[in-house]
């Protein structure tokens, strides 16, 4: 796939953050990459919703990265969803954050809550995104994994009805840079880091696939 020359410059930043991912944190990837394996190796879709509390930040970060590096690595039979224990809107904060590092995003729906087109590349289709509760019409309702990212979700929600398996996998909020000098800096941080750890989970999803190489264009 084509990409452009700003998401180019990001993932050489993204991968040079990857060694520094904590041992911890790269037992938890390998978890997931040993489900999401599991999962396509039985000929089923391994389908991921990224889940926070007002699903306007980490859990929108964790979706499309997860969409564009499951693409990137070549691996079929992923889809990838996101919500939150009530619904608010796709912080223009976090919008901005992925805009500045390469992809094209386009708002539709003159509303609080209005819909976004998440674009990576020109010949792939757009990613949906929009604020919503974690069992909206929108996401999977059985079979998935809850990918709990942060905190205050994991522990209000002790169970998610259908989920299969669920993940810890939390974040630092970067709302606490808010209309801060470092706002900014703080948002492009842990769009960062969240993109690191997901291009780490579908690269292990990708060495149990010999001969398999990204899908991407310079």
């Amino acid at each position: 796939m084509s990409i452009s020359n700003q998401l180019h410059e990001t993932i050489s930043k993204i991968r040079e953050l990857n060694p520094s991912i904590p041992a911890e944190r790269k037992t938890l990837l390998d978890q997931m990459a040993e489900w999401i394996n599991q999962k396509r190796a039985a000929n089923e879709t391994a389908k991921l919703t990224f889940i926070c509390t007002h699903n306007s930040r980490r859990s929108h970060l964790s979706q499309v990265w997860a969409h564009f590096f499951a693409d990137l690595h070549n691996i079929e039979g992923v889809e990838c969803f996101s919500g939150g224990t009530e619904a608010t809107a796709f912080n223009i904060r976090a919008v901005d954050c992925l805009r500045d590092q390469g992809f094209t995003i386009n708002p539709y729906g003159n509303t609080s809550n209005p819909i976004y087109s998440v674009r990576y590349s020109n010949n792939r289709p757009a990613i949906v995104c929009f604020s919503k509760v974690y069992d909206h019409e929108a996401n999977p309702n059985q079979g998935f994994a809850a990918v709990m990212t942060c905190s205050d979700a994991d522990e209000a929600c002790p169970f998610i009805p259908g989920a299969e398996k669920r993940f810890p996998l939390r974040y630092e909020d970067p709302k606490k840079f808010d209309d801060s000098p470092k706002e900014r800096e703080g948002y492009t941080e842990r769009s960062l880091q969240i993109a690191s750890e997901l291009d780490y989970l579908f690269s292990q999803c990708a060495a149990t696939l010999p001969g398999k190489k990204e899908r991407i264009q310079q």
